[in-house]
């Protein structure tokens, strides 16, 4: 299965109280369809007591699946507390968006975003050739004799 297939296979799973184990959400989520795989990150903290972070990753076999899981245990209660269950985001790649080692602007998606079309390159140059005449008169004209600040004296 390729990585976009499984990231629409799997879903997210928050809200899990600090009991929750994989064997637990197993079977919670087993009656929706099969099980590929279930990740619960654990906390990395040195000094955290909590067995887990938690939230949850669930991988279905197939995506259909993941949906009825989706729509059946979204907001649901599971030891106690109401989870939040939604389709899963992939990670962001460590070449892309700000903490990648490649400037923004030299990036697929940045460029794709943002590119500039010829028509907006010609409307840019025509405003940079404007004559003198076009523009609007000098703000500072008729300041010349002013050299204090404040109001005149009397």
């Amino acid at each position: 299965m390729t990585d976009s297939a499984r990231w629409k296979a799997t879903v997210y799973v928050g809200g899990l109280a600090s009991l929750a184990t994989t064997t637990n959400l197993h079977d919670a989520f087993i009656p929706f369809g099969e099980i590929a795989d279930i990740s619960l990150p654990k906390n990395d903290a040195p000094n955290a007591t909590d067995p887990h972070r938690g939230f949850a990753y669930v991988e279905y076999e197939d995506p259909e699946d993941a949906k009825e899981a989706i729509d059946n245990m979204d907001q649901s209660e599971f030891f106690g507390r109401v989870l939040k269950v939604s389709p899963a985001k992939p990670p962001k790649s460590a070449d892309e968006g700000l903490g990648s080692k490649t400037a923004v602007w030299e990036q697929e998606g940045w460029l794709a975003k943002h590119a500039v079309s010829e028509e907006d390159r010609l409307a840019a140059s025509s405003t940079e050739k404007a004559t003198p005449d076009d523009r609007p008169d000098d703000p500072m004209q008729g300041l010349e004799g002013l050299d204090v600040a404040g109001p005149k004296p009397e």
